[in-house]
């Protein structure tokens, strides 16, 4: 499927089902995410340049992750913590400019299938890309909650807390996807709109942190 299909599609190919399918099964693949088999992405159903953008954000998140948890650490070198900084912020640049070229798409797709038809509804505040941010680092979470009800060393409380913990994420991931789906069939129908909002990262700009370019 390609972007060029997406107007007669919209409907059944991008949900929130869809895409936290996708976020599920990325985590449950062995070497993910540095590497994961080659069909992987095919599972989204969902046009070509749109499922790009969905693996790179959910990537670029699961290896935020990992270096959050990596930077955590008391046990290491500064100098280790400082790397693990970097990537962080490397990290949180590419998934925030996953997050944009998501809504691009979706905004193109949205306006095809519309015909031209101008967008005479609600303006939402959060686009739909931030919204399949947000799936992508609920999903996360889901994922690390839940091997945390099964830890062997762990005390009964403490599973227990994580029970009820994976329960709330459950039910929040529920209501993202929800919103999802509602605000893409609002845009559709033309009772809603979402924009583009650029992030600006000033300070990865090195031309614009000012203890990066007045060192230069």
């Amino acid at each position: 499927m390609t972007d060029r299909d997406f107007p007669d599609r919209i409907a059944s190919a991008v949900t929130a089902a869809a895409i936290t399918g996708f976020h599920e099964r990325a985590l449950a693949c062995t070497g993910w995410p540095l590497e994961a088999p080659d069909d992987l992405a095919t599972t989204l159903g969902v046009p070509v340049g749109l499922r790009d953008q969905l693996v790179a954000n959910h990537r670029f998140n699961s290896l935020l992750w990992a270096e959050e948890d990596l930077a955590r650490r008391l046990d290491v070198a500064d100098a280790e913590i400082a790397a693990n900084k970097r990537s962080i912020d490397r990290y949180n640049q590419a998934r925030n400019d996953a997050i944009e070229r998501i809504d691009e798409h979706l905004i193109a797709m949205l306006e095809a299938a519309r015909a031209a038809q101008p967008f005479v509804g609600r303006l939402n505040s959060e686009t739909a890309g931030s919204i399949c941010d947000r799936l992508s680092i609920v999903s996360l979470k889901i994922r690390a909650m839940r091997e945390q009800t099964g830890r062997a060393d762990a005390t009964l409380e403490h599973r227990a807390q994580c029970e009820l913990r994976l329960s709330r994420l459950l039910e929040q991931r529920a209501d993202l996807g929800r919103c999802l789906d509602e605000l893409l069939a609002d845009t559709l129908a033309g009772r809603a709109c979402f924009r583009i909002y650029r992030q600006f990262k000033m300070y990865n700009d090195p031309t614009m942190n000012p203890y990066l370019y007045r060192k230069a």
